[in-house]
């Protein structure tokens, strides 16, 4: 008996659903339409652009930064000033040093020791080991090393200041303790 009103149910159900959906969609379509008639889009005309006027370029007769005339005016105040070139000009004829290829931060100095009654400073540079005394070159900036002690070591180095001009500078390297 439940075979029976099982395919009846189902016939009866569909039926109603199917009454329902062809009022509602219409509606639904005409509702749409009218929405559709209502909106009217605005949009704003586009402003002209404003009109390109060019310039005559003016700056052609003012001041020439690379004028013969001016350049030799100033050699010429340069070559009638004392200069401290005379600190440079020894240190660029001169045979460099093999600690000279390294910047002094990348230098340490691991101890010291006095030899034949010179103090000498054991500097570390790439896991190799060098011996340097009073006198010896190191650093990039034609450093000379004018003290050492059991602590540190002290050097002279010659640098380009802000207005270009070499002027002696004291740099020093401390003793490195290494942490086991």
């Amino acid at each position: 008996m439940r075979r029976l009103f099982y395919p009846l149910w189902l016939c009866a159900a569909a039926f109603a659903l199917s009454g329902c959906l062809g009022s509602d969609q219409e509606e639904l379509q005409r509702w749409m339409a009218e929405q559709k008639a209502q909106v009217r889009p605005t949009v704003p005309p586009i402003t002209e652009p404003k009109k390109f006027t060019p310039q005559a370029y003016t700056e052609g007769n003012a001041f020439e930064p690379f004028n013969m005339q001016k350049l030799t005016q100033a050699l010429r105040r340069d070559a009638s000033q004392p200069s401290t070139s005379g600190l440079i000009a020894p240190e660029l004829t001169r045979r460099k040093e093999a600690l000279e290829a390294f910047p002094l931060d990348s230098m340490a100095m691991v101890g010291s020791m006095v030899r034949n009654g010179q103090p000498v400073a054991l500097i570390t540079v790439d896991k190799l080991l060098y011996q340097v005394r009073v006198g010896n070159y190191l650093g990039l900036n034609y450093g000379r090393i004018t003290r050492i002690s059991e602590t540190e070591l002290a050097l002279r180095e010659i640098v380009q200041d802000a207005a270009g001009e070499w002027i002696e500078r004291v740099a020093t390297l401390q003793l490195q303790e290494r942490s086991k």
